[in-house]
């Protein structure tokens, strides 16, 4: 018996005695039991009523492997590597950078119901309860080495913008360098992190965040106004559909910006941009530039109107926010 084989059963939110859960898994009720405690680790609620069993309040929307290979288009799924879901683990980012170590890859997928160390920018903590969300680092390889990938971080967000948007949603922004905001609240959030040569093959993980049901109670864990695809839609595809469409059209923009950068890709950017002209603060650390947002250039630097002229800045250690 293995914890995802009883979350399949449990998934559907019903009572599921522990003799029948035993003789479905072919385990003694004592196992299962034990698997249960488990679950409660995971940070997973279960209900026990006695005579009735264990259910799992309001079920559970479990990824699919199989689904998800199954909504793949066939041009992108001949493109992708290695796939790995998994359960629960610190973070995908730090999995795909730790098997890169050992050795080098191009379209591996690594996906995770739970993160238990989830990052985002600047060392922040990425909330990431099990099976709410959608936590999943890809890795791509790069040819012409670190020195080619200005305006990836961008490029990235327009992929998943255009996966929403493949999903029928509309509104979506995005905020220089790297978060996916709706009416000015964050609902993703992608980090890059670069492994191999300056000037020769690199590969690159790209770690993705997107709030898809985020639980209120953990609301208090979040730092900055934020928003989930349920609060926006109501009804939500299933997190596996969710996926599919945002790799659909993930793996095809980081194939062209590959070949051509970002250049090609500006003015869909600048479309969406959430701070086009207006008043801002570009904050490095204890430093910081306040003046009016005029885009993006073409390698994917931050244009701003300033009291010096017009000035440019690069990605990085660096923070933006609209100013009233």
């Amino acid at each position: 018996m293995t914890t995802r084989s009883l979350l399949s059963i449990l998934a559907d939110g019903l009572f599921h005695s522990g003799q029948e859960l035993g003789e479905q898994l072919a385990v003694s009720r004592s196992a299962i039991w034990k698997q249960m405690r488990k679950l409660e680790e995971l940070g997973i609620e279960i209900y026990s009523v006695k005579g009735r069993g264990y259910r799992l309040p309001g079920g559970l929307d479990l990824l699919s492997v199989d689904a998800f290979a199954a909504a793949l288009d066939g041009k992108v799924a001949a493109q992708l590597g290695d796939m790995q879901f998994d359960l629960s683990i610190p973070s995908t980012n730090l999995l795909a950078m730790q098997q890169l170590q050992q050795q080098p890859g191009h379209g591996r997928l690594y996906v995770a119901e739970q993160q238990t160390a989830g990052r985002g920018r600047r060392g922040r903590a990425w909330v990431s309860p099990f099976a709410r969300n959608l936590y999943f680092s890809l890795v791509w390889r790069f040819p012409q080495g670190a020195a080619s990938l200005e305006g990836l971080s961008l490029a990235v967000g327009l992929g998943l913008a255009r996966g929403l948007a493949r999903l029928g949603l509309e509104g979506v922004e995005l905020k220089w360098p790297n978060d996916l905001l709706w009416q000015g609240r964050k609902l993703a959030g992608v980090l890059l992190e670069v492994s191999g040569e300056a000037s020769g093959d690199c590969q690159v993980v790209t770690g993705v965040g997107l709030n898809i049901a985020m639980p209120q109670e953990l609301a208090t864990d979040i730092d900055q106004p934020w928003v989930d695809l349920q609060q926006i839609c109501g009804t939500v595809p299933s997190r596996t559909q969710v996926l599919a469409a945002l790799i659909n059209e993930l793996v095809p923009v980081l194939a062209a910006f590959a070949e051509s950068g970002f250049e090609p890709l500006v003015d869909e950017w600048q479309a969406l941009d959430a701070c086009r002209d207006q008043r801002v603060s570009l904050n490095f650390g204890l430093n910081a530039v306040e003046g009016i947002c005029r885009g993006v250039s073409g390698s994917g630097a931050l244009m701003l109107e300033t009291a010096a002229g017009l000035e440019s800045f690069h990605g990085g250690e660096v923070s933006l926010r609209r100013l009233s």
